[in-house]
């Protein structure tokens, strides 16, 4: 009974089946993300085809894998299909030859010469692998470009298609890995003229970036699969064009790291002495074909162009201008991660390593004479890191990264505060001697300094002679140094750098603080010597002696020494303010909970130590003495910088 129930009800269905009553399809409710995954996802964000591509596969009875073994069968069958569209044919052509490379490069025979990023010799098994790759990424390239410029409808009519904007990653991404293979493969040290890929030529146009023709380069790298800690937000413009980070290879400017008793007068003899230009570069590639149609594209020759997105935001494209795109936080990222400032600071202060006593200057982009400058001084024990959070934001902040250029100081901060200001003074006046007189970079510069690096600033802007005050404070010893060398008196005379018109003070301890007389600090000042170059210069006549009573002697003091409120380093300068009609800003931090001005503070500096009476304005922020890193510094430092724009030409 139960046996002949079952046949009746598998008749049952076989009879609904073939009946066109019999409902098959029914509703199912899809969680709103899984849809929106479905809509999006490709090769490139998971494992799987898009869901356009595998439909079109499925018409063909393919899978994935099937398709992937026999790959270029699979896309002449779809060529073959008079009933699939174009367009269709090309997106779906160039997300499976990217999902082929992908597989070749997590193939276990070619993964590990694909995770290089420096030039190995290549065996022949990982030869093989490379050729294939740069096959499969030509190939993608060709057939994205196909869909994106060269189908019925245009890129415009698209504009908000998922599916062109799916294409765009696959080129912009496929031109990304073609590049750093083919770099992986030769290992140019400088951008070849042509390469090839199978059968396929390409060639260059620097027409928009001529600095990179003859350029020698260290590294040649995308920017897509890097993320650095510490640097919170990625700042790039989306377009058209793959991103890339080219690594000048550059030639020692200072190889001498020994003290510079006349700075002024050095750098009048050496070209750029300390001084040193932007070594990461982002750059933007677009590859197009040469005078190709829709039918030859597929073996056209192409030429990659090669732009600079700092100077260039959009650029024509098979006769139509895109924005392209361009990446402006990794080469910034990069630089940091390789020179490892942060532990180079602590080093300098406790005097460790070869570190120079020289200040340094850094340009973060390559000179500009378009735009106007601005400086950056660190305080003590720290480093061009503590402007990550200013800098990267000026990044991504179109209307400053389009009218600033970002300079960066390092120096020494065991070193005296008046020394320390004397030799960044020299070095920025050699660095504005060098920009075009009339250009903006010449004019209305901007002066930001944290700390010990806003004392220094405000002395940078300050007109005052205070050499009758400071020499009866000097040692013995020190009054010897001075009949034999009359010059060190010239450490105590200011001038303001004409080419600052506005100055920023970030938790600067202008009047010093008692913090630096505390046990635990007076504890760590003890480990603090004056650099061993700066002594090796001026221990003539037992002027200075590495001991722990030396460094108490005169006004020959370590930087942290100057800091505290009792120093006749502050006892000299406390009172000097920024020249007449300079304009200046204060912004500090207050860890309390009072609005007291006698008893705010950032923990370190009291609010009655950074407060300047004559100050454009002045932002009290919730905080500690780290305030430069906090959302709501960054954003007051934003708006004094916008506001700038508009008061200058």
């Amino acid at each position: 009974m139960k046996i002949k129930k079952q046949i009746m009800t598998l008749a049952a269905i076989s009879c609904c089946v073939g009946l066109s009553g019999c409902q098959l399809v029914k509703l199912q409710e899809q969680d709103m993300s899984a849809q929106l995954s479905n809509n999006i996802e490709t090769i490139l964000t998971s494992e799987k085809l898009s869901s356009q591509t595998v439909n079109l596969l499925v018409l063909m009875k393919q899978s994935q894998a099937q398709c992937l073994a026999q790959i270029d069968r699979c896309v002449a069958l779809l060529d073959q299909n008079q009933f699939i569209d174009r367009a269709e044919f090309y997106s779906a052509a160039s997300e499976l030859y990217m999902a082929y490379s992908k597989q070749l490069e997590n193939s276990s025979g070619c993964q590990s010469v694909f995770k290089r990023h420096a030039f190995e010799k290549n065996s022949e098994q990982e030869q093989r692998c490379i050729d294939q790759a740069l096959s499969a990424l030509d190939k993608s390239i060709r057939y994205s470009y196909l869909y994106l410029f060269k189908t019925e409808d245009s890129p415009q009519s698209r504009v908000f298609s998922i599916r062109q904007s799916q294409v765009r990653t696959f080129y912009n991404f496929g031109l990304s890995r073609f590049m750093t293979v083919q770099y992986l493969k030769s290992h140019f040290d400088q951008i070849p003229s042509t390469f090839s890929a199978g059968n396929h030529q390409y060639s260059f146009d620097f027409q928009s970036y001529p600095t990179l023709k003859d350029m020698q380069i260290e590294q040649f790298r995308s920017s897509y699969n890097m993320q650095f800690r510490g640097l919170y937000t990625i700042n790039r413009r989306d377009g058209f064009g793959a991103e890339f980070v080219v690594v000048r290879k550059n030639k020692s400017v200072n190889p001498s790291k020994q003290f510079i008793f006349n700075p002024e007068q050095t750098y009048q003899k050496a070209e750029d002495w300390n001084i040193y230009s932007s070594k990461y570069l982002p750059v933007t590639v677009i590859a197009e074909p040469e005078n190709a149609n829709e039918q030859n594209i597929l073996n056209a020759p192409f030429v990659i162009r090669f732009f600079d997105p700092y100077q260039v935001d959009s650029a024509v494209v098979d006769g139509e201008q895109f924005k392209i795109t361009g990446n402006f936080s990794v080469p910034y990222g990069l630089w940091l991660s390789e020179n490892n400032f942060g532990m180079l600071g602590y080093k300098k202060v406790l005097n460790m390593g070869e570190s120079s006593a020289m200040p340094h200057l850094f340009m973060i982009e390559p000179y500009q004479p378009n735009k106007k400058v601005i400086v950056l001084i660190h305080g003590l024990a720290s480093s061009p890191e503590a402007w990550v959070a200013l800098t990267n934001n000026i990044m991504g902040d179109r209307v400053l990264r389009d009218h600033y250029q970002v300079w960066q100081v390092f120096y020494s901060t065991n070193m005296p505060i008046w020394e320390s200001r004397y030799q960044i003074n020299a070095l920025l006046k050699q660095a504005f001697s060098r920009t075009l007189p009339d250009s903006a970079s010449a004019h209305d510069a901007v002066l930001i300094g944290h700390s010990m690096g806003g004392i220094i600033s405000r002395l940078l802007v300050s007109d005052a002679d205070i050499r009758a005050y400071a020499i009866p404070h000097l040692s013995d010893d020190e009054r010897k140094f001075l009949y034999e060398h009359p010059s060190i008196v010239d450490r105590f005379q200011f001038e303001p750098i004409k080419n600052f018109s506005r100055a920023i003070f970030v938790s600067a301890p202008h009047r010093g603080t008692a913090y630096a007389d505390k046990w635990f600090t007076r504890s760590v000042r003890k480990m603090i010597s004056l650099p061993n170059d700066f002594f090796d210069t001026l221990k003539d006549g037992n002027l200075l002696h590495k001991t722990s009573q030396a460094v108490k002697l005169g006004v020959a003091t370590i930087g942290p020494n100057d800091l505290s409120d009792q120093s006749t380093f502050m006892t000299l300068t406390e009172n000097i303010v920024p020249v007449a009609g300079f304009k200046y800003h204060s912004i500090m931090g207050n860890h309390t909970q009072s609005q007291d001005p006698q008893l705010m503070s950032d923990g370190i500096v009291p609010y009655k130590s950074s407060h300047l009476d004559q100050a454009i304005s002045e932002k009290v922020i919730k905080g500690g003495h780290s305030i430069q890193e906090t959302p709501e510094a960054v954003h007051e430092l934003q708006r004094i910088l916008r506001e700038h724009l508009t008061q200058t030409p």
